[in-house]
């Protein structure tokens, strides 16, 4: 189970965007990273091509990059504190995310 899901709101601890809360767009497991809203936006700088019926857009692209999991830290509903995640086995034999600070459950 991940400690962070596509939709939460997390805030940046680390980088050039410490502080920045917003949501969580997408999740990679895989590199343990994860985009973040208006966080670490990269300018790509793109020729047009014209494969097909398809064309990709020219000129400079702004999209947020992938920012390393450890540099985010989820923010608690109830509490609005960022927070570490912990685990509790609810009544069903399932984990459920917790608030290290509140103890309020995050699902």
């Amino acid at each position: 189970m991940n400690r962070i899901k596509k939709g939460d709101t997390v805030e940046v601890i680390a980088g050039d965007d410490r502080g920045a809360r917003n949501i969580v767009l997408r999740v990679l497991p895989k590199e343990n990273r994860v985009v973040v809203s208006k966080v670490n936006i990269v300018t790509k700088h793109q020729k047009p091509v014209r494969a097909g019926r398809s064309q990709t857009q020219a000129g400079r692209i702004q999209f947020e990059a992938p920012v390393h999991i450890s540099n985010v830290m989820l923010v608690c509903p109830r509490c609005k504190a960022a927070t570490r995640v912990g685990y509790q086995v609810a009544d069903d034999g399932g984990k459920v995310r917790i608030c290290r600070k509140c103890g309020e459950a995050i699902d």
